[in-house]
């Protein structure tokens, strides 16, 4: 096998810049849950698509078992049917199929995309964290997967990072591939505009709204205009 220097394998961050942009859909907000909820946590969830669209929303909680998820999902999984929102488990193949959820996200432990196609059938919607890595992220491509995330672009305290990716790794993915990508890792209104203009298809969120002082609606309305600063080009 052939050794590559890590400066041979850098990604050009002008790489996208050599090819005229073709049509993708403008792009849209994934709302991920805070680590973890309360009660009340059904009315914040209704407070934030108060605030505007949003397309998905991921259901992460860590540490709780499957019934404990399944329990705290329910009136989650009805909300967001009723405001036509997609509702995503992560991590577990097993309890998204349990649920009947839209999706699941899975990280690089969490299994494989094709096993989890084969258990969820074609419809589910399947999500691969891919890092920084233009190979795990082709790889998941090949597997089936409806969607690759990138990140961390920034720093984040939702959880730990040990991977630090670049916008140019977007407007690579977009310009070579269909399968949408999601930019997740510290994202906020402030400093979403670089990863849309490269060609973000979705922005996962999580602290920028359920930390921001004026409550979750305003959280959501703060990235209004930031999701619509690149028009998607002509079809």
């Amino acid at each position: 096998m052939t050794d590559f220097t890590d400066e041979e394998l850098a990604l050009d961050p002008h790489f996208a810049d050599q090819f005229e942009a073709g049509f993708r859909p403008a792009c849209q907000l994934y709302l991920i849950s805070p680590p973890t909820i309360g009660d009340d946590f059904v009315d914040r969830l209704a407070q934030a698509f108060d605030g505007g669209d949003v397309a998905a929303f991921q259901l992460r909680l860590k540490g709780l078992d499957d019934d404990a998820i399944a329990a705290a999902a329910t009136p989650l999984q009805a909300l967001c049917a009723e405001r036509e929102v997609a509702f995503i488990i992560n991590d577990s193949v097993a309890l998204a199929q349990r649920l009947g959820a839209d999706g699941v996200h899975l990280g690089q432990s969490d299994g494989d995309a094709k096993e989890a196609r084969k258990l969820l059938g074609p419809k589910v919607q399947i999500g691969i964290t891919c890092h920084d890595s233009r190979h795990l992220a082709m790889e998941a491509g090949e597997a089936g997967a409806d969607y690759v995330a990138f990140g961390a672009f920034f720093p984040t305290t939702t959880k730990e990072v040990t991977h630090h990716a670049e916008p140019s790794i977007l407007g690579w993915w977009t310009t070579l591939f269909e399968l949408p990508c999601v930019a997740i890792g510290g994202v906020t209104p402030d400093n979403a505009g670089p990863l849309v203009a490269a060609g973000a298809d979705f922005l996962a969120v999580s602290g920028a709204v359920w930390n921001h002082p004026e409550g979750p609606a305003a959280g959501v309305a703060a990235f209004r205009d930031v999701l619509a600063s690149k028009a998607p080009p002509p079809r």
